[in-house]
């Protein structure tokens, strides 16, 4: 009987750790999913001044700036894009952008149907970046917080005129059908694998996504950065409120990103040039 009991008792430990360990798995939080990013091209605006996006550079200078979104495809078949540019005419009348294509049209052009897609994270309220959000009938639209309070008043009234009318009026009717989701601040995980991070002040409260891939953590900048140049020669972009912040915000992506070629500017056609084509106007970041 002794002989017995000896045994009984390493058995018993042994059952007791691995019904401990089996416990700690069930209840550990599920691995981050690995998002696909794409940049997808829908315009390019000929013969832009540099010296209003990189701050103290040459006026003489000119670049053919990529009108540019991001497509992130997820697990599940969630679909999430970063930015949904523009589509309406008096903004072409006022820019005349060359190739243009609607974003509905650049997503299904990529395959993708536009209905499909089930969230659009806005980094700002400029119309380039966030007047298609009206096309994506399905999607979701987070914006931070103080960026819409600051901007967007009730019935979509304008508060400050750095936000089109139109593209007012549009957030606060997709607002009003609930479809309008607000960020509550810094660092915050808006579906797993993407935290938005609230960028310079390049508006009142813009933001800048880092994403999970398969490589590491892209961060797509959007206008907190415009070129690369800003980011070599550590230039805050021309257009901001405060110049300190946006270097701050650069700093904090070279953080944040697993690799300095994973930091993705909002307008330089070097995107298109860096990274793998994946279609027309489209490369995945990685």
């Amino acid at each position: 009987m002794r002989t017995r009991a000896r045994f009984r008792r390493p058995i018993a430990a042994l059952v007791i750790a691995l019904g401990g360990a089996l416990a700690a798995m069930s209840t550990a939080a599920p691995p981050t999913p690995a998002w696909q990013v794409y940049a997808l091209r829908y315009a390019t605006v000929r013969a832009f001044p540099i010296h209003e996006l990189v701050a103290g550079a040459d006026t003489t200078r000119t670049s053919d700036i990529a009108m540019m979104f991001w497509l992130l495809k997820g697990p599940s078949g969630r679909r999430v894009l970063f930015d949904c540019g523009f589509y309406r005419q008096k903004f072409l009348d006022a820019w005349k952008p060359a190739d243009f294509l609607r974003p509905a049209d650049v997503v299904r052009r990529f395959g993708i149907p536009p209905d499909s897609i089930t969230d659009i994270v806005v980094s700002h309220v400029h119309w380039d970046h966030m007047d298609g959000a009206d096309s994506f009938p399905n999607a979701r639209i987070w914006i931070q917080r103080a960026e819409y309070e600051h901007y967007v008043g009730p019935g979509g009234t304008v508060l400050d005129a750095q936000i089109d009318t139109v593209d007012a009026a549009m957030l606060a009717r997709l607002d009003q059908a609930g479809r309008v989701k607000r960020v509550a601040g810094d660092a915050q995980e808006i579906v797993p694998g993407v935290v938005a991070y609230i960028g310079g002040k390049h508006t009142f409260e813009s933001q800048y996504v880092g994403v999970h891939t398969a490589k590491g953590t892209v961060v797509l900048a959007s206008d907190n950065v415009y070129l690369y140049e800003n980011l070599d020669k550590h230039v805050p972009i021309a257009a901001t409120y405060d110049a300190a912040s946006n270097l701050a915000a650069q700093d904090r992506m070279k953080k944040i990103a697993s690799s300095p070629r994973l930091i993705v500017p909002g307008h330089d056609p070097a995107v298109f040039e860096r990274f793998k084509r994946t279609g027309p106007g489209a490369v995945r970041i990685e």
